[in-house]
């Protein structure tokens, strides 16, 4: 199919995924061209996408930029639940249908990778790796590790995965605490998790386990004056959005021994959404943080299913059939 005789074209603005094969099936067989883009920066987007009839987009930021320079854009389909990389307002202004995938399609995987976080930092099962690798057969190699039954573990938001993680960490018979403003204590409660405010959950856990979007109220709540009134045993665990917590004032709490350790899913600077990123984050320096590369998501089903639907979002809003997962209202 030519350009001339297609419907119109959706741009994949960037992904990782390593092909575009099951996009263009589903792009394609509805008649559409596709482009497939790896966009590192908004000029980039607006570049390749300027005449695009619809997005779709892994980590590459869809701003107000972007959004005014499209000539033909009409739907922006997230490859995933967050929507912090698009300006969902600017593109409500222009009238662009926003859409994202409902979080249950990779639940199972965030909560299962937020549990084993938790376990090989409070296990240290990083630390007894390097130490067995370099000759040390040793179990003070680890210490000190303290028994996970009657601490405390918490978790910053009550959302569907949050509770999926409590579910788990339950059985390990720690004490499950919550901060959510957005959700009732009594559905808390009801879930054998108690309630807490920030201030309790930040100063009274043993394990704190972040899983709360990205907004302007979380952007680096986890910051210098959080970090330290932290217990000094404490292990944070962030497996939602890097910039929630900042990496320099991490760096000071685990140098001088405010919290006693991290393990991460992401970094401030989000190295996916740059081009030519290097290791050089201090943080790496770290013999008590563990990191692993935005991947809390991953499963092969997870990612064939955020694929699927993405593509599926941008077809049916182009074809007029509305979309399932939609963030904005257009109808106001």
């Amino acid at each position: 199919m030519t350009r001339t005789d297609a419907r119109g074209t959706i741009m994949i603005a960037d992904s990782d995924f390593g092909d575009v094969d099951i996009e263009r099936a589903i792009v394609e067989g509805a008649g559409f061209e596709l482009l497939a883009a790896q966009c590192k920066s908004e000029e980039e987007v607006i570049e390749k996408g300027r005449d695009a009839d619809g997005v779709l987009t892994q980590y590459a930021r869809i701003g107000a930029r972007a959004i005014e320079a499209f000539t033909r854009c009409r739907v922006i389909a997230r490859y995933g639940t967050g929507v912090d990389i698009v300006d969902v307002d600017a593109a409500t202004r222009r009238g662009i249908q926003v859409t994202n995938a409902p979080n249950d399609w990779c639940a199972e995987e965030v909560a299962d990778h937020a549990v084993a976080l938790w376990l090989a930092a409070a296990r240290k099962i990083c630390a007894y790796d390097r130490a067995t690798r370099e000759g040390v057969w040793r179990w003070q190699s680890g210490e000190p590790v303290w028994r996970l039954r009657g601490r405390v573990f918490g978790l910053l938001s009550f959302g569907f995965i949050a509770q999926l993680i409590a579910e788990r960490a339950k059985a390990f018979g720690v004490e499950v605490w919550a901060h959510d403003p957005f959700v009732d204590e009594a559905e808390i409660r009801a879930r054998g998790v108690r309630p807490v405010s920030f201030d309790e959950l930040v100063e009274g856990t043993d394990y704190l386990v972040i899983q709360a979007p990205l907004t302007p109220g979380t952007h680096h709540a986890f910051d210098r004056t959080t970090l330290r009134r932290m217990k000094p045993t404490a292990l944070l665990v962030n497996t939602a959005r890097g910039p929630i917590v900042e990496d320099a004032a991490l760096h000071q709490a685990l140098t001088e021994g405010w919290i006693a350790g991290a393990a991460l899913d992401d970094l401030e600077e989000e190295p996916a959404k740059q081009r030519g990123w290097e290791p050089r984050n201090p943080l790496f320096t770290l013999p008590g943080v563990i990191v692993t590369p935005h991947a809390a998501y991953y499963s092969e089903q997870a990612v064939a299913t955020v694929r699927r639907f993405a593509a599926e979002e941008a077809v049916r809003v182009l074809t007029g059939q509305g979309a399932r997962s939609p963030v904005n209202d257009l109808t106001a």
